[in-house]
């Protein structure tokens, strides 16, 4: 601000001394333009002339080339008022002399030439600068107090609009201090100024919703887990504690335990389950692209569903034969997880079909079933989503979470279609982002590898 006032300051000062100067040169050049005409017609004398009585402080002299005054105003010494060099130059051409000296006085004087009486003379008028110098001098005393009084004052002003300003963001400060993760259902004030401030605490105020929202599904995500964990553990501690609690025959005996190994099947593959998406969350799905003939793939998923499928009066179909740049294992294990899925809760015919769209390659399993609940559907992809009707089931809700999490390490997507329709579309070819992700998490896994016990 300073510097501003004083380039302000400074600018004024200039712009006034140029007007002034202005003025003053065409006020000269208008009375040597009188001066001229009154030598021309060489009937009266300047000391008996009114053309400069209104002067202010004018004065006019004329000169030959030579130097020798042929008349001028009273009050000047019988002298050229201009010096040799400057009467040759004046001689030739209009000539301003912006400061002399004249009778302990700053001047400025203006020659002109002029053919008269059969001779050439120059015509010399001048004014004095005093009352030029005087308003400067009023002028710069007046923005060497008032620029300081400004910058004072713009400073205050300044000052506390800044603070006013800055106010909501203190509040919102010390409201954030006081948010933990205990309560980060609180939100930051928010003022309804509708600039950067405003928009800043909206912007935190939505992170903090996406935060909280992060650690509730957190939470539900460790109590589903816990659940999930608690109920075939204590299917194994009851089958356990009656095999012990009186002597059992061989059959019972047998019994207990293909009951033991299909709970520990079952924790196993929910251990698997949870350590894949924990492993997702971290550094991505590992992947091995490579260029994978979906027919075959698909034709090994089914054949391995075969059985199950059989035992259930079902059929799987398959259908589409192209080639795509895929991790054969991933895609296997989430069309694996589908088939499973629709064994469960799907009835008819299973379809499984695979087609270009585009640069991708889309997936898709389909039954006769009546498909997905409106309400289940916002939340098909996450962990541990059931349906009511599915919450009896021995599904612990993991296995479409899995499916999206394979489809977005290929860079894809998973959806769910009209009815009972699931699809996965890839990028059908290596892209950058992904091969370069795949490679990353290579790495990760081989430093992790390479980690003490």
């Amino acid at each position: 601000m300073a510097v501003v006032l004083a380039a302000v300051g400074l600018f004024l000062y200039q712009h006034l001394g140029s007007s002034l100067d202005r003025t003053l040169n065409q006020s000269l050049r208008a009375r040597a333009t009188d001066v001229a005409a009154l030598v021309k017609q060489a009937d009266q004398g300047l000391s008996e002339s009114q053309v400069l009585a209104t002067g202010g402080g004018g004065f006019a002299q004329i000169v030959d080339q030579r130097g020798r005054v042929f008349d001028q105003t009273p009050g000047l010494r019988r002298a050229p008022l201009l010096t040799r060099d400057a009467l040759a130059r004046a001689t030739q051409s209009p000539l301003f002399v912006p400061r002399t000296g004249l009778n302990g006085e700053s001047a400025r004087l203006f020659a002109n030439p002029v053919d008269a009486q059969g001779q050439r003379l120059i015509v010399v008028v001048g004014a004095s600068l005093e009352t030029r110098d005087d308003a400067l001098i009023t002028v710069r005393n007046e923005l060497l107090v008032g620029g300081p009084a400004a910058l004072l004052l713009a400073s205050l002003l300044g000052y506390l609009v800044a603070g006013a300003a800055l106010r909501p963001v203190e509040r919102m400060r010390a409201r954030a201090a006081e948010i933990s993760a205990r309560r980060l259902h609180e939100r930051l004030p928010v003022v309804p100024s509708r600039d950067e401030v405003s928009r800043l605490g909206e912007t935190l105020n939505a992170m903090l919703a996406r935060l909280e929202t992060s650690l509730e599904r957190e939470r539900s995500f460790v109590a589903d887990a816990s659940h999930e964990l608690r109920t075939p553990l204590a299917h194994l501690q009851a089958e356990v504690e009656l095999a012990l609690e009186r002597p059992r025959d061989r059959a019972e005996l047998e019994s207990a335990l293909r009951t033991v190994a299909g709970e520990t099947d079952r924790l196993s593959q929910l251990a698997a389950d949870l350590l894949l998406l924990a492993r997702a969350d971290e550094h991505g799905l590992p992947l091995r692209l490579e260029e994978v003939n979906a027919r075959e793939l698909m034709d090994g998923v089914a054949t391995r569903f075969a059985r199950r499928a059989a035992d259930a009066r079902r059929t799987i179909d398959v259908r589409g034969d192209v080639v795509a740049h895929i991790d054969r294992l991933r895609i296997e294990q989430a069309l694996g997880n589908l088939i499973d899925n629709a064994l469960r809760h799907g009835a008819g015919t299973i379809t499984i079909s695979a087609r270009a769209d585009g640069e991708s390659v889309v997936f898709e399993l389909r039954d006769a079933g009546v498909g997905f609940p409106e309400r289940f559907a916002e939340r098909a992809f996450e962990r541990f989503s059931h349906t009511e009707e599915s919450r009896t089931t021995s599904g612990a809700g993991l296995g479409l979470a899995i499916v999206a999490a394979v489809a977005e390490a290929h860079g894809g997507s998973a959806t769910l279609g009209d009815g009972a329709v699931v699809s996965i579309r890839v990028p059908n070819g290596p892209r950058p982002e992904v091969v370069a992700a795949a490679k990353r998490v290579a790495q990760n896994e081989e430093l992790t590898a390479g980690r003490p016990a």
